[in-house]
């Protein structure tokens, strides 16, 4: 009897088993998008979260029973999650503000900046030390940011300041992730994301005690919305398990360019060179933060 052994993959096939990962987050993302701005017709942002965390809640209980992990939820680490999830929840209300209210590339763009501001926050929430090329990539992406806004030509809109802000927000979860992974397991942690912002959806919608059912047409939207939301971090943690962030970044960026041309098919939305200028200076600092802390990390193993 004969063992057949299947190789290993080379390192040569990592950086494309890594892209068709980043593939289907590319899509997930972008679906995301439309379908948020389809729902917000006839649903608030609160209700949005809501009605996707709920879904979100049966998906990832249902996933943690079939893998055998729930008993790994706990609630040693209650506050931090609190904490991670209002951070969340902010950003992604503002998120689906901005992607129903200005042109979508514009959102993706100013999404980008959400690494820059891990930079700049976690001297202050990790006491990690603010390199100079750390400072550098800041700087750069500070005027991309500026390209990209266009403060003093242009009017700043809620909807502007919504997307800059959500890329605030992102960047404190981020951080806040990077705290509980240290001690927390995947399944506790989606586990917790969407329950808690299930809660704070149900409150923040029903302070008026007025919460709108979906329709018949908004359903089906909704749960793309909760969908795509789980489906693309999970195909962007694959991505980064498989190739280093060097690799998954310049794909992910992608994402841009992808949205542009959907939101100019769908939308109408003309499709302006300053925001790819722009995108390309944030992009341009992010990645040059990331090599450097890639060598860094090499160099001392």
């Amino acid at each position: 009897m004969t063992t057949t052994v299947t190789p290993a993959p080379s390192e040569d096939a990592k950086p494309l088993r890594a892209a068709l990962w980043m593939i289907g987050a590319i899509m997930s993302f972008t679906s995301m998008a439309v379908a948020g701005r389809a729902v917000s017709v006839e649903l608030d942002t609160f209700e949005i979260m809501m009605f996707r965390s709920l879904f979100g809640v049966i998906v990832v209980v249902g996933m943690a029973w079939a893998a055998g992990t729930l008993p790994q939820i706990n609630g040693g680490r209650a506050r931090l999650h609190m904490v991670r999830n209002l951070c969340h929840f902010s950003g992604q209300n503002l998120w689906f503000y901005a992607v129903a209210v200005i042109p979508l590339a514009q959102v993706f763009a100013l999404e980008f900046t959400t690494p820059i501001w891990v930079i700049l926050l976690s001297p202050l929430l990790l006491q990690e030390r603010l390199t100079r090329v750390g400072a550098f990539a800041a700087f750069v992406g500070f005027i991309g940011i500026l390209i990209v806004a266009q403060p003093g030509s242009t009017p700043i809109s809620p909807g502007l300041m919504a997307a800059a802000g959500c890329a605030i927000f992102f960047a404190l979860t981020a951080i806040t992730t990077r705290k509980l992974t240290q001690t927390e397991s995947i399944t506790t942690i989606m586990f917790f994301l969407t329950a808690m912002q299930a809660v704070f959806g149900l409150i923040c919608a029903g302070y008026d005690g007025d919460i709108a059912a979906p329709s018949r047409t908004a359903l089906p939207w909704v749960i793309l919305i909760a969908c795509a939301g789980l489906f693309a971090h999970f195909c962007l943690t694959n991505a980064l398990r498989i190739a280093t962030a060097s690799i998954v970044m310049p794909i992910d960026f992608a994402r841009l360019p992808t949205i542009a041309v959907v939101g100019m098919l769908l939308y109408d939305e003309p499709i302006k060179w300053s925001i790819f200028a722009g995108a390309a200076l944030i992009f341009a600092a992010n990645y040059v933060n990331i090599t450097q802390a890639h060598r860094t990390t090499k160099a001392r193993s």
